[in-house]
């Protein structure tokens, strides 16, 4: 059907008193109550306000991204994901932390937080994402203090406006040596995360940040200061920075040797240490798993998409599990290494479907399916099938439709 001009007004007009709803319903924020009775205050009180879901353990903090309940592509600050190496939050003082930068440079110097703010500020709008996110062992493993399966399986993403200090300002203070190429960043966390970084990704576009979305960073967040490094998997984003030593070679930290290292067939069966920039990804968010099409009629279908390669030229959907395509729309801004939001118009015919999207960035890059993505890994169709553990995931992830209108995940069924 042509979505064009008045032919597209009369199609939502129809689908709209079909399906009981009002057109565009489906972008899906929480629900409110009404002013409160209080006429002085003149606030909304939120009956339902989202909430993260939550998974902890003895040596991780996890908050899940509610990605199903906002519109948009700016994450709420109070909404960001956490992926956290130990079982409390750092009591750091800022009037007394310091970032001290050394090693190979000609001046070494230790940053208070105002000797920060005083040098040359930006904000920018970009995506975090943890190295884990989508993994397929998580799609059997979630619980109700988790969240809805959109939300624990891919809520290891979100987007904010960082403001901080390019990385690159310090760097040409403390002047690095020719033979300086790379960077071993630490934290003051309990773990003393630490992660090694190419000083050419440093000079590009990194951000020493202290604050998002307008505010000062969160405790959660690594506050008074943490890295950020657009486009490249979080645990380079060290939070709480404390130390930036510049070196020669890439130091094989814990985290990136071990703990975040996979057996991969396409290198001869040895673990694959470094993992940088994250391909294209998309996912919809609603409707998906745990949510329900209340008839049939029209649908606007809504979602995510991101790519460490740049700006997402193109995002595509399916309502036949992939065997046909048609563009979404993109909504503005669509910028860099940033979410973008897309909507898709569909007529719901009450039948089972099967619906995904698949992104296109501007370096040509397509996101693959499962199968693809462990064929490129090296892995057997077999193998693909599996809901082990994997990491930097961006395969397409499908939604089940039922004929009475719920949605499951269709990953692996």
């Amino acid at each position: 059907m042509d979505f064009n001009g008045s032919g597209r007004r009369q199609f939502l007009k129809r689908a709209a008193a079909l399906a009981g709803v009002a057109a565009g319903a489906g972008a899906g924020t929480a629900k409110a109550e009404a002013p409160a009775k209080d006429a002085t205050s003149g606030a909304h009180v939120h009956l339902n306000p989202s909430r993260r879901g939550a998974r902890m353990s003895v040596d991780h903090i996890t908050y899940y991204t509610p990605l199903q309940d906002y519109a948009g592509i700016i994450t709420p600050a109070q909404l960001h994901f956490v992926q956290y190496h130990a079982s409390h939050f750092p009591e750091i003082d800022a009037a007394k932390h310091r970032l001290t930068i050394h090693g190979l440079v000609d001046r070494p110097l230790s940053f208070s937080m105002d000797d920060l703010k005083s040098l040359p500020s930006v904000s920018r709008i970009h995506f975090l994402e943890c190295h884990g996110n989508s993994s397929p062992m998580i799609h059997s493993q979630g619980n109700a203090n988790m969240g809805l399966p959109v939300q624990f399986i891919h809520g290891m993403t979100s987007c904010s406006e960082w403001t901080g200090v390019p990385l690159s300002v310090l760097l040409n203070e403390v002047g690095v040596k020719p033979e300086g190429t790379w960077l071993v960043s630490e934290g003051d966390d309990p773990g003393k995360f630490s992660h090694t970084m190419p000083i050419a990704k440093a000079m590009e576009d990194v951000l020493v940040a202290y604050g998002q979305n307008g505010e000062p960073l969160r405790v959660e967040q690594g506050y008074p200061i943490r890295l950020l490094v657009p486009g490249w998997e979080a645990p380079f984003s060290i939070k709480y920075l404390k130390h930036i030593k510049v070196v020669d070679q890439p130091y094989h930290t814990w985290n990136e040797s071990m703990n975040h290292s996979m057996v991969r067939p396409d290198v001869g069966l040895k673990a694959r240490w470094y993992h940088f920039q994250f391909g294209p990804k998309s996912v919809i968010t609603r409707p998906s798993a745990g949510l329900k099409i209340p008839a049939k009629g029209y649908v606007q279908i809504t979602g995510l998409a991101w790519s460490g390669g740049g700006v997402i030229k193109k995002v595509e959907v399916s309502t036949d599990g992939g065997k046909t395509w048609k563009e979404a729309t993109l909504q503005a801004p669509v910028l860099p290494r940033a979410h973008s939001r897309f909507t898709f118009d569909w007529a719901w015919d009450g039948q089972e479907a099967v619906i995904q999207s698949r992104a296109t960035d501007e370096l040509g890059e397509v996101q693959p399916t499962r199968a693809e993505l462990y064929k490129n890994w090296g892995f057997s169709e077999e193998a693909a099938k599996k809901p082990d553990r994997a990491i930097h995931n961006n395969s397409q992830q499908p939604w089940k439709i039922a004929r009475d209108g719920t949605v499951g995940d269709a990953m692996f069924s």
